[in-house]
């Protein structure tokens, strides 16, 4: 059966997102004018003052700043080790019957839970939350990256090596461009987590960073601080996730997955 659903323009998208955007703004104004106590729930004005209170102060940016090198840092190291491994595991036999057990049994295991470790190793560090991010991440990348070795068809590998290819060509010209939709989505999918990852590390482990930042706000009652910080991390989440979904794209756009989104 054909599908009636017709999918809006570009424009129309906007439109709607923008009025789903004020209807919130709407609700949560309405919400504080409500509420017994003024603190629970700040105004949107309030919050915008604070908002500008925060963007001119050094130990702001210092903040934002820290926070991104925790995560892009956890991202990159989770990224380049998820990636060898995931490759690893869905190539050789070996290797995947030596970690399937261990990767099984830190699946389930939130990287939250491991914050109190963490915490007893490196201490309210940068490292601490670079840590957490790579325990959060790594696990996700290097289960993608193994599926998508795996769903490379064995007789491409077969007719490569027939052809006189090495196991090094192999994996370059044909592991690799078969498992890079599926290594694009790891990472694309991990980029947000880490921004999660690393405010968690300063929230509830002290690493320095935004996620520190709000713990002190909430502490001294400054719950239009707190929402202000909120908003400065709803808008470091939309950039991180565009951002990844652009260089997925650029990095992709030969795959016939990719070029037929681009039509």
């Amino acid at each position: 059966m054909k599908s009636h659903l017709t999918t809006p323009s570009r424009t129309a998208t906007l439109a709607y997102g923008a009025i789903g955007i004020i209807l919130l703004l709407i609700a949560w104004q309405w919400g504080s004018t409500k509420v017994v106590s003024k603190s629970a729930l700040p105004s949107i004005p309030d919050v915008v003052s604070a908002l500008r209170e925060l963007v001119v102060q050094g130990s702001f940016w210092i903040g934002v700043a820290l926070t991104l090198v925790i995560a892009l840092a956890g991202w990159a190291i989770a990224a380049v080790a998820g990636v060898a491994l995931g490759i690893a595991i869905g190539i050789f036999a070996p290797v995947q019957a030596a970690t399937r057990i261990l990767l099984e049994f830190l699946r389930p295991i939130p990287a939250i839970v491991i914050l109190p470790l963490a915490m007893m190793v490196f201490g309210p560090t940068t490292k601490m939350g670079i840590f957490l991010v790579i325990f959060g991440v790594m696990l996700p990348i290097t289960a993608q990256t193994a599926a998508g070795v795996e769903s490379v068809d064995p007789v491409m590998r077969n007719t490569a090596r027939s052809f006189g290819m090495s196991s090094r060509e192999i994996l370059w010209r044909v592991i690799l461009p078969g498992a890079s939709p599926y290594i694009g989505t790891a990472m694309r999918v991990a980029a947000p987590v880490t921004l999660i990852m690393a405010v968690v590390a300063g929230m509830l482990g002290g690493a320095p960073g935004i996620g520190n930042a709000l713990s002190v706000a909430q502490t001294v009652g400054r719950s239009d601080t707190l929402f202000a910080y909120v908003l400065v991390l709803g808008c470091m989440g939309m950039a991180t996730q565009a951002a990844s979904v652009s260089i997925e794209r650029r990095l992709l756009h030969w795959h016939s997955s990719y070029r037929g989104e681009q039509s």
